[in-house]
């Protein structure tokens, strides 16, 4: 028993003697520069971010405006086209036997227009939405570089004024 509360023990020792990290060399004192350097930097980033941001919720904003409009344009052409269907068998009903048969094949015809009205309006409507959600995509990919860019900026500053010592 004894033998293996050392061993235990001499492990504990031997794990945390593993785990301790070494102690890093203590960083050079930082200039005024290299201070002043940073929190223009940081000031900048923020900015950018914070612009970053407001691209993507605008861009967000118009897809849906976008996405909102579609559906009523989309709504709007299906109800005209209902809208026919029902005038044309109104007319099918109200004709006399002997002309049934022409006012089915001209309510066919007025059908199969509405119908491709509709699908036209729906095509449209969807491909002005695509056009905008593209837009939107290539807004947030544009203001991210942006904020990209200026933070590199701001790193390169900073590491500029490091130098200077």
């Amino acid at each position: 028993m004894n033998k293996l509360l050392a061993t235990l023990i001499a492990a504990t020792f031997a794990t945390s003697a593993f785990a301790q990290t070494a102690v890093p060399a203590p960083a050079a004192p930082a200039t005024e520069a290299v201070v002043k350097a940073e929190a223009k930097a940081e000031k900048a980033n923020s900015k950018a971010v914070v612009k970053e941001m407001k691209v993507d919720a605008n861009a967000d904003e118009n897809v849906a405006e976008a996405a909102v409009k579609a559906d009523k344009k989309k709504q709007k052409a299906h109800a005209k086209a209902h809208k026919a269907h029902a005038k044309a068998a109104d007319k099918v009903a109200g004709a006399d036997a002997e002309d049934k048969m022409k006012a089915e094949a001209k309510a066919d015809k007025a059908v199969a227009g509405a119908d491709a009205k509709a699908i036209k309006s729906s095509v449209k409507a969807n491909e002005k939405l695509a056009k905008e959600q593209v837009e939107a995509s290539a807004d947030k990919a544009i203001a991210a570089t942006k904020t990209e860019e200026v933070k590199a900026k701001g790193a390169a500053d900073v590491k500029a004024a490091a130098a200077k010592k």
